[in-house]
């Protein structure tokens, strides 16, 4: 088959010579042409030969692949790290308590529950305190909360909304007399909570939100209001059910003694009653209704509030930014209210660290169970020879392998960003919190927005057995869509990336310095104003393409340009359409500005988790993905790369194959690759996708009665 290979390719090269010695004669260019034909028929139809015994034979570039040795266990031992245990201990709580597993069919009422008493057997029965992590530890909690999302999401989101949500705002944004009132109940889920801040009319326009809290210096008291329907409190987790407390965000409005009559403070905390501590009855002034069945994420109780003058203690303003004294007067060491507001939601990133993170977690639980299916499914082969699993297919390959190398990748990112964040939430440097408040944002964005692709894919990689609602596609899509408008439309936060990446633009130029995150734009904007390489421009070598500099460089060269591009067009249109209406002209350029930036920066961290991974065979494995993940990034917009000759028509080609080539060669260790998850099978509970594959038929006609 080989031979058969390289004849072609010689007959083609040969043609290629002879047309070229023979000028533009008509009859050459005619034989060329015929010979090219017959190659093509040849291909459409090949010779027996050209198959092999088990499978399809592969190209020449594929045969030359040797297989890495993937040393699953030393692998997973990388990639889970030192907080290993501690998840593992939250599988085995689960698995060792069958009534308090999910089951495949259940009601809305009796998921809430449910979702309820396992929160609660987690942390008082299984000892496990997520809470007490939150402020010294947050890896520690984020890996609590991967676990957990992996047990059931609804029961990942109920925990994110009581300790991240609720809990982290009286921790974050109120002082010591909050945390030393709450602490206890909230970690031991005896004061369930709530997050009220999105409401009927605003969500992302935190700033526009119409709730107040007006103080009443006669009763030391502030009287907290919903003005409009539009104003209600919408799709807040806890309330329609279990809550008996909120955290309110108001606009805080205080008495003066002038012709206005009163002052807006702009949005503050709050925390609010909304149930009585013994009877669960609701409180007066409160109204609360049941959002209802939504797509997914049923075993969280989304509710409605409503205030009519409810009265609140001062005490309950979660005053660290911000402070009324008892005659009524307001200080704050922060000047401004856009200051103010900037730093409450800074302190509130943890919930997009926490999103960015648990989404990996069900890209890899997607990836596991469409891999496996994908070894274990066998379809169709050569004439009269055993048929081959649909991996074998370089169609199959092409969805499965790219994604992922992804799911490594972002594996990796997300670790970073949990890192930031704690070094964050211990140092307070402002640099720090701006550089942490983007890339929780982008990462964010960029991650739930591909794993949502990924789920359809993985979906329909697995044909009619991936539409069973046991093997958990149709589930896990439906629960993490609602992560990409979430604790930030991913639209949204994206724009906050390219507002940053432009800031920092300007400060570039103006002699500023740049944060850690984003000072590869220095080196890399002055390369982009300069000329493309023509020489580095037309190299196609596999160690070239595969040098770490060359796709880092190409990432980079690709943001700066876009970054420079959008801030000429910005300036070229606000004098006629003014910032807002040149913003907007810009959009699109702007959310591919921020969305390459974040590709840039997932790269570096892959690159400099393979350099540090001690064991050699796992570092083969790793950097085999991180090549997949780079030059699969570089094909996909190979158009912005050509449009300015920084690859070349032929670099661009190899650029392509090389990338076939990798999935190839990932396909023959993605066993071993999806295994180093670690994720057991009564956690990904998909029958398609046990680790066992001899085993995965039996369990699903088992499922079905047989």
């Amino acid at each position: 088959m080989l031979n058969y290979m390289r004849k072609m390719d010689s007959d083609e090269a040969d043609a290629t010579n002879r047309t070229a010695e023979s000028g533009d004669s008509p009859d050459r260019d005619r034989a060329a042409v015929a010979r090219r034909v017959e190659r093509l028929s040849s291909h459409l139809n090949p010779p027996p030969e050209l198959f092999i015994h088990g499978g399809l034979a592969v190209a020449p570039c594929a045969a030359r692949a040797k297989k890495i040795e993937v040393d699953k266990d030393r692998l997973s031992a990388y990639m889970r790290g030192k907080y290993r245990d501690v998840q593992q201990g939250v599988y085995d709580y689960f698995n060792s308590r069958p009534e308090l597993q999910t089951p495949l069919e259940i009601s809305k009422d009796d998921h809430r529950e449910l979702c309820m008493r396992q929160l609660m057997g987690l942390v008082r029965e299984a000892g496990i305190r997520p809470f007490r992590y939150i402020v010294d530890e947050p890896a520690k909690y984020f890996a609590i909360l991967e676990a957990v999302g992996g047990v059931d999401m609804s029961l990942g989101i109920k925990m994110g909304v009581q300790y991240s949500l609720w809990g982290g705002s009286v921790l974050n944004l109120g002082t010591k007399k909050h945390r030393d009132k709450y602490f206890e109940g909230i970690d031991n889920v005896e004061y369930p909570g709530c997050f009220a801040m999105t409401e009927l009319h605003h969500g992302s326009n935190v700033q526009g939100l119409q709730t107040v809290a007006t103080f009443d210096p006669f009763t030391d008291e502030f009287i907290i209001d919903t003005p409009n329907d539009g104003a209600i409190k919408w799709w807040i987790g806890n309330a329609a059910v279990h809550g008996k407390f909120a955290t309110v965000f108001a606009k805080l409005i205080l008495p003066t003694h002038d012709t206005k009559g009163v002052s807006d403070m702009g949005v503050h905390a709050f925390i609010v009653p909304i149930r009585d501590m013994k009877t669960h009855n609701t409180l007066p002034g409160v109204e609360i209704h049941d959002c209802g069945h939504k797509v997914g994420l049923n075993g969280v109780d989304n509710g409605a509030l409503k205030f009519r003058s409810v009265r609140i203690p001062r005490d309950n303003l979660l005053n660290r930014f911000g402070d009324v004294s008892r005659d009524g007067k307001y200080t704050s060491t922060l000047p401004s209210i856009n200051k103010r507001f900037a730093a409450t939601l800074g302190e509130l990133v943890g919930g997009r660290v926490g999103l960015a993170y648990s989404s990996v977690g069900v890209l890899k639980i997607s990836v596991i169970i469409a891999v496996r299916y994908s070894l274990l499914r066998h379809q169709f082969g050569p004439p009269k020879q055993p048929e081959i699993s649909i991996l074998d297919y370089q169609s199959q390959q092409h969805k499965l392998m790219p994604m992922l190398a992804s799911s490594y990748a972002f594996h990796f990112a997300t670790l970073h960003l949990v890192d930031k964040y704690s070094e964050m939430k211990k140092s307070h440097d402002e640099e720090l919190v701006g550089d942490v408040h983007t890339l929780s944002a982008g990462l964010k964005a960029y991650v739930t927005s591909f794993t949502a692709k990924s789920l359809s894919v993985c979906r329909e990689a697995c044909g009619g057995h991936g539409y069973a609602a046991v093997n958990r596609f149709g589930s896990l899509r439906n629960d993490h869509d609602i992560f990409q408008t979430f604790e930030g439309d991913n639209t949204v936060l994206l724009q906050q990336v390219a507002g940053y990446l432009l800031k920092q633009y300007q400060e570039k130029f103006q002699g500023g310095t740049l944060t850690v995150t984003w000072n590869y734009l220095r080196e890399s904007m002055n390369s982009y104003l300069s000329q493309p390489n023509p020489v580095t421009a037309r190299w196609e070598g596999e160690d070239h393409l595969r040098d770490p500099k060359f796709q880092l460089d190409a990432f980079r060269y690709r943001t700066s340009r876009l970054l420079q591009s959008v801030a000429v067009r910005l300036r070229k249109h606000t004098k006629n359409l003014g910032s807002f209406g040149a913003w907007n002209r810009c959009l699109n350029h702007l959310l591919t500005l921020a969305e390459s930036h974040i590709e840039t920066v997932i790269l570096a961290k892959f690159i400099d988790a393979v350099r540090s991974c001690p064991d050699s065979g796992s570092r083969d494995a790793l950097k085999l993905l991180c090549d997949l993940y780079a030059l699969d990034r570089i094909w996909n917009d190979i158009g912005t790369y050509r449009n300015v000759d920084y690859v070349a028509p032929n670099k661009a080609k190899a650029i392509h194959k090389l990338t076939e080539l990798l999935s190839f060669q990932v396909k023959n260790v993605a066993k071993e690759l999806v295994d180093a998850f670690d994720i057991p099978d009564y956690v990904t509970r998909a029958p398609i996708g046990m680790q066992a594959t001899e085993e995965a038929y039996s369990h699903y006609t088992q499922f079905a009665g047989f």
